[in-house]
């Protein structure tokens, strides 16, 4: 077996394996052997079929078989074993490849063409600037923070009398001239938010509602628009709902009221490790600085695509196979068309060269990502995760036992592969270039992405 590189250009070049009958010959007699003792032709008992019958029946399938595989094989170490960075994935040469012949057992050559990574060089000193936005934690900011907090951690408890967004249960009778309909529509626990009613008429029929109170309404005009909430209400099929348009009475039984959490030890202590925070003023400087770590990822992002345009100047020009690439592009998706190639391209070309930008950045400062790296990743997304829905006191073996389960998913695991190595990459731009930490509002940062 003959094995050997062929460059068009600096991009473009051919490989081209050329393979002897011996190198493929003991595979497929061995793989004819097996099928000989699995044959069971008629006539014949199992596994004394004649040779050359199923080398007659298979002989050409199980030759192109082993031929491919063995190419495969080979075309893959090659690229490996000689660090060759391709760009795709090799594809049948269109030009030098000679039409072959698998009738008969012979010498072949097959020819592939490959990208080749084109040649990038960056460098950043410190004469090279650029801006780092923190986001300012304000006290506006701050108490909204700290009232999802209140909001999140309340409690329910039963009270005399309606107001605002309490939730009322109750039974839910069908009328009929004032009394209550023969065969009529009758629910013994209705539930209901009087404070998602639309209609503003109904809707004040609820005002100071009282347990045990009786309120005739028309739940039909109530929900007038969303037949969801009226099928919901009503426990009947969204396509009947047309038929209740009448008043109903509904009695009040229960009148559920939801109370903020205060302000409190007993608020802190759910947030925070019990007796880590003990005053107002710790809580809020505690929670101020938490917010403050969670939009350093939103700063680090800014950052790297500033630095992205930086690093698109300073890499220039690159040269890429646009014809390989194209037709790669065709032949890796069926759902592409020329046409969608074509529109598309540009963009990915942008991207491709990013990413080309970064791989050599990686290379160039040996960074490298450990397993350890891929665990804190993941324990630090999975601890933001909690951090939105307030909870900051999670114990570290169900952060880690989170983790663990995201990193068993493939797609997970590529995605955290590519955030871990940016966050190198952030912290490797900052050591090389002058950083101008500026800090700004929650609205000017928005801005900086429009």
């Amino acid at each position: 077996m003959d094995i050997t590189l062929k460059n068009i250009d600096p991009v473009n070049a051919i490989i081209k394996i050329n393979i002897i009958k011996e190198d493929y010959a003991a595979n497929v007699e061995n793989s004819l052997k097996k099928l000989r003792q699995k044959a069971d032709f008629h006539g014949f008992r199992k596994g004394m079929v004649p040779m050359g019958m199923v080398k007659k029946m298979y002989g050409t399938s199980v030759l192109v078989e082993e031929i491919n595989k063995l190419v495969s094989d080979k075309l893959y170490s090659y690229i490996q074993d000689n660090s060759l960075n391709i760009l795709g994935e090799p594809l049948p040469n269109e030009t030098e490849q000679q039409t072959i012949n698998f009738d008969q057992e012979s010498d072949y050559e097959f020819c592939f063409d490959i990208c080749l990574a084109p040649e990038i060089k960056v460098e950043l000193t410190t004469k090279d600037k650029l801006p780092y936005y923190t986001v300012k934690i304000d006290d506006e900011l701050l108490n909204k923070q700290i009232e999802s907090y209140k909001a999140n951690y309340g409690t329910y408890e039963q009270v005399e009398v309606f107001s605002g967004k309490d939730m009322l249960k109750g039974a839910l009778t069908e009328l009929e001239n004032g009394a209550a309909k023969t065969g009529g529509l009758f629910l013994d626990d209705a539930v209901m938010m009087p404070s998602y009613i639309k209609d503003e008429t109904e809707k004040a029929k609820f005002d100071n509602t009282k347990k045990g109170d009786v309120i005739v309404f028309n739940p039909f005009k109530a929900y007038e628009g969303n037949e969801t909430e009226l099928s919901s209400f009503l426990k009947v099929d969204k396509n009947e709902v047309n038929k209740y348009d009448a008043d109903f009475s509904y009695e009040v039984k229960e009148i559920t009221h939801y109370k903020e959490a205060e302000l409190n030890q007993d608020l802190f202590d759910k947030i925070f490790p019990a007796g880590e925070v003990t005053s107002e003023n710790d809580f809020r400087e505690k929670v101020r600085g938490i917010m403050a770590g969670q939009y350093l990822t939103n700063s680090d992002y800014k950052f790297l695509l500033d630095a992205r345009q930086l690093l698109d100047k300073k890499a220039g020009n690159i040269e890429f196979p646009d014809a390989f690439l194209k037709r790669w592009l065709l032949a890796s998706d069926k759902n592409r068309t020329q046409e969608s190639v074509e529109e598309d391209y540009p963009k990915i070309i942008e991207d491709l060269k990013f990413h080309l930008i970064k791989e050599q950045i990686a290379k160039d400062n040996e960074l490298k990502l450990e397993e350890n790296d891929l665990m804190t990743y993941a324990k630090r997304a999975t601890q933001a995760q909690f951090a939105q829905y307030g909870m900051m006191n999670v114990p570290e073996d169900i952060l880690e036992n989170y983790a663990k389960d995201m990193l068993k998913k493939q797609d997970t695991v590529r995605n955290i592969i590519d955030r871990a190595m940016e966050d190198k990459l952030v912290e490797c731009i900052k050591g090389k270039v002058k950083v101008d930490n500026k800090e700004v509002s929650m609205e000017e940062f928005g801005k900086l992405f429009e």
